[in-house]
């Protein structure tokens, strides 16, 4: 319905202007002007007194949003800490983000007497506190705040003019202006006042503090107190919002004293507002130590310390808070107790917790709050199923913009990357955040592509640029490994000044490695001075190096950051190097790390126990992998599929399905890489389970709702294929719904392999050539097909065809620990310092082998010479040197543990069954196909590989 607009004239006379006010509020304007007579303690507290300012942890995160660095530090004079405030980035993958915070405090206010000191009145000019039309100015100034009528406030402001100074009504002016946002507003009518008052300067300071000017609410309060004015406990709390936002820990304690000095930490909001500083600033035990001297506490004061344990990852002391709050004090939870508890249920994947404090809130009525809606959505996303979080978002009448970005997430975190962007169309309104929300959500889907033109169409609207903006879009440079786009995006960051970020330099340092960039990322960290290299660039540079087959430097460049004591160890260094390790097969380091994790208490952490989990199982210790998932305080999806691809790595399929079928009773919903690992377990089953494989793969998307994929085909192929269905597998591959991808060509031909079958090796080999022919890797096929088959002039034309095109296959390479450092060997190779040792151990070896039944299989030298040439190809791969290194430099009788980097040939792998024998060890390796236990003679694959 239109709303209805009329002119007013009767006014009283010192208003003297006409203004338009809305129908809706007639009736109220009309009685205060007809009353005249109010007494001062009935005026609104909400205009006449700068409202407690909320806390930032009460704000939502996008208030703070900001492109630009805030404004210069104030003068030498204030006692500041020299540190620049940041910022930390917005992280749209994480739904805790978007929840509400606990405010300062809830507490009842003092009354307005103590607010408005009548010694203040006095000491200015006039106060006129007896002139009746000054009351209807603040019931007007009140309608302008309700109804967000600027021009009625900038109405009264010129009717105030006119009369003489009065510093109360001014203070309400000031306050109407500020909730208003209409700050210059309110600082032009503070500087005209002759005689601020305590009142005056509060207002100011919790307006300066609340609209992202903190430096100048920090310079007013000492100028406040320069004037000779004491704060009450009203500007304690506006000078402490300041400080939380801008983080200012030293000013804090100073303040935190002076209270002391002033008696105003027993003020509970005071108290309040103290540890909220303390929280924001990770100083815990003074949050816990203030808590613990406050003599009367709020609910407010509850929720400030269970926040501040949240953050600190601290989730059962966090529960075991919210018991005492309700068993020592008796209070009744409120929407941010609900809200704070969920993010602790969210971030340790508490799904039982989680669920209470869902229960809790139905039985307390905040089932519909908006707030506790969008921290369930959060938990949910994470802990539960898309079915309760499209439940939850649908039951609710009213949407913010935070529960329409929670959506995105939701459904990024899903992988229903469509359904995300639809919901992002359907939003009312929309802010940087929620762009965020999808820039994060396609990086965690690897859609590079859609998220840098994401970006660029955020450019070309003039959309704010935040840190986690500029973050999100060089992953996304990352994942389309770009060399040209990532140096573009690189010199767009550097331009606008956002390189010093320590969150966006180790996503350049990141890019960079993921490009081939390593030369770049190099520069990069060495250019930083030493004591300004983070922990992330540290992880960054330490990953990159993993990532681009460096992982003798990644290990060292991770012992010299503990040597130097320059790298704080979190949760995500933690899971980087054990991720290392276990590439590496670093079994030793490994533990290290794994004892470091228990010493700082992130074991509890789900990523840092998948990553041991996945450490142990790729470095050969399956017992030890199954140990640590038993003791986990909850899993993910992660976890089982990491628990799954363990077995498999060992070749141990009965297991694998033994914990599929434990996620099926569990309910456990399974994701597309399941699924992948479940196909392909069947490939290393005691029986043939085919059958039970082909329901499985045909019921994907009728039970499951999960579409095959390439990936899927490909593993079912090779599945068909090692149990010798070879026809079935290539009918399979035509009757795809989509043209099928060179990898599944692939898994049928690694089967023709197994079993010999050329004819149909050669129908593959031909598809992939021609799916493929710009790729090294169908080159040495193609060559080695002609070298099988004596066409030795023609393998090499290949070969030279290669070299022109600067082509190169990836080299073999194997490697072994010994003395906690890598020896890594490559064919043929003299490098190693004690090479003539090991080429004397490895003659007599073959000697011994030889004697005992060893016959050198010569079809695995595929170039054209001599047959005791070929011999001597054959017998200095790099696998035969890294396993007589291991045999020389350990005990008799200990297990040789040795890595390879692509697939064992099949006489090394004959070589090595003979080697388990003469020296009566056991040898294991790990190559590209999973591990190999020789002892006695035999093999853990049993020949096939």
């Amino acid at each position: 319905m239109v709303e209805r607009w009329w002119i007013i004239s009767a006014l009283p006379q010192n208003v003297g202007r006409l203004w338009l006010a809305p129908f809706s509020f007639m009736a109220e304007i009309i009685h205060h002007l007809s009353t005249i007579t109010i007494s001062l303690s009935s005026l609104p507290q909400s205009l006449l007194s700068p409202s407690l300012p909320p806390s930032p942890l009460h704000s939502h995160p996008f208030l703070n949003y900001r492109s630009k660095p805030p404004p210069p530090p104030p003068p030498p004079s204030l006692s500041l800490s020299k540190s620049k405030p940041h910022l930390i980035p917005f992280s749209a993958a994480s739904p805790t983000q978007f929840l509400p915070k606990p405010p300062l405090s809830l507490s009842k206010p003092p009354p307005l007497q103590h607010l408005f000191p009548s010694n203040t009145l006095n000491n200015c000019p006039s106060s006129n506190k007896t002139d009746p039309p000054a009351n209807d100015y603040f019931n007007l100034l009140r309608l302008s705040v309700r109804y967000s009528d600027i021009e009625l406030a900038m109405a009264l402001h010129a009717s105030i003019l006119k009369l003489e100074e009065d510093t109360h009504l001014s203070n309400a002016l000031i306050a109407a202006y500020l909730k208003l946002r209409l700050t210059t507003h309110a600082h032009r009518v503070f500087s005209g006042l002759s005689c601020p008052d305590v009142v005056s300067y509060t207002a100011m300071i919790s307006g300066f503090a609340k609209l992202n000017r903190e430096y100048e609410a920090v310079k007013l309060f000492f100028k406040m107190r320069s004037t000779g004015i004491e704060p009450n406990e009203y500007s304690f709390v506006a000078i402490l919002t300041a400080c939380i936002r801008l983080s200012e820990l030293e000013l804090g304690f100073q303040l935190h004293a002076m209270a002391i000095k002033m008696g105003y930490l027993k003020c509970t909001f005071v108290s309040n507002a103290l540890m909220g500083l303390y929280g924001k600033c990770g100083c815990l035990d003074f949050v816990l130590e203030l808590f613990d001297e406050m003599s009367q506490r709020d609910v407010a004061s509850w929720n400030t310390v269970i926040a501040g344990v949240v953050k600190e990852l601290m989730s059962e002391r966090a529960f075991e808070l919210f018991r005492d709050m309700q068993r020592i004090d008796g209070f009744r939870v409120d929407q941010f107790t609900l809200s704070t508890l969920l993010a602790a249920s969210t971030r340790g994947s508490a799904v039982m917790q989680g669920r209470e404090i869902h229960a809790h809130a139905l039985k307390t009525g905040f089932e519909s709050n908006l707030s506790v809606i969008n921290a369930l959505i959060g938990f949910y996303t994470k802990c539960g199923s898309l079915k309760d979080v499209v439940a939850l978002f649908e039951r609710l009448p009213f949407k913010d913009v935070i529960t329409w970005t929670e959506m995105i997430t939701a459904y990024m975190e899903f992988g229903l990357v469509d359904l995300a962007v639809e919901i992002f169309h359907r939003m009312p309104e929309k802010n940087c955040v929620s762009y965020n929300a999808l820039l994060a959500g396609y990086c965690l889907n690897g859609k590079g592509s859609r998220a840098f033109g994401l970006f660029c169409r955020m450019i070309e609207e003039g959309l704010e640029l935040t840190d986690f903006t500029l973050t999100s879009v060089v992953n996304a440079c990352g994942l389309l490994t770009d060399v040209k786009i990532s140096e573009q995006v690189h010199g767009f960051v550097l331009k606008f000044g956002f390189g010093s970020n320590d969150c966006i330099e180790a996503a350049l340092l990141d890019m960079c490695t993921r490009c081939g960039r390593m030369t770049d990322a190099e520069k990069m960290f060495s250019q930083l001075p030493f004591n300004q290299k983070s922990s992330i660039t540290w992880t960054s540079m330490i990953c990159g190096y993993a990532r681009n087959g460096l992982p003798d430097e990644a290990i060292s460049l991770f012992c010299l950051s503990q040597s130097e004591e320059t790298m704080v160890v979190d949760e995500v260094a933690l899971a980087s190097v054990l991720g290392v390790c276990g590439t590496l097969g670093f079994h030793a380091l490994g533990g290290q790390i794994h004892g470091r994790a228990l010493k700082t208490g992130f074991l509890p952490d789900i990523g840092v126990g998948n990553a041991i989990v996945s450490m142990y199982s790729k470095c050969g210790n399956i017992e030890d992998a199954i140990k640590v998932f038993s003791i986990m305080p909850t899993h993910d999806i992660v976890s089982w599929n990491g628990l799954m691809a363990g077995y498999l790595l060992h070749r141990r399929g009965d297991e694998a399905l033994a914990v599929w079928l434990k996620m099926e009773k569990a309910g456990i919903q399974p994701d597309s890489v399941t699924f992948l690992l479940i196909i392909s377990a069947y490939r290393h089953t005691n029986l043939n389970l085919v059958d039970n494989c082909r329901k499985l793969f045909l019921s994907m998307k009728t039970t499951y709702d999960i579409e095959p994929t390439s990936e899927h085909y490909a593993s079912f192929v090779g599945v068909l294929g090692y149990w010798g269905l070879l026809e079935e597998a290539e009918e399979t591959i035509n009757k795809m719904p989509s043209e099928p991808e060179a990898f599944v060509w692939r898994a049928l031909l690694d089967t023709c392999r197994i079993h010999l079958n050329t004819t149909l090796g050669k129908r593959a080999a031909k598809q992939i050539i021609a799916m493929e022919p710009q790729d090294p890797s169908t080159y040495i096929l193609v060559s080695n097909l002609y070298s099988a088959s004596g066409r030795w002039h023609c393998s090499e034309m290949i070969r030279e065809e290669m070299r022109v095109k600067g082509f190169r296959k990836l080299p073999g390479r194997s490697w072994t620990i010994h003395q906690n450092k890598v020896h890594s060997f490559c064919a043929r190779d003299k490098s190693h310092f004690q090479s003539k040792d090991i080429y004397s151990g490895l003659e007599i070896l073959i000697l011994e082998c030889l004697k005992a039944g060893y016959v050198p299989d010569t079809s695995f030298v595929l170039h054209e010479v001599e047959e005791h040439q070929k011999k001597d190809f054959l017998f200095y791969h790099s696998a035969k040197l890294a396993v007589t290194y291991g045999i020389l430099m350990t005990r008799p009788g200990k297990p040789i543990r040795v890595m390879k980097n692509i697939l064992v040939c099949g006489d090394c792998h004959n070589f090595f069954k003979y080697v388990s024998v003469v020296t009566k060890r056991e040898i294991h390796l790990r190559d590209a196909s999973g591990f190999h236990c020789f002892l006695n003679g035999q093999c853990s694959c049993k020949d096939y590989w």
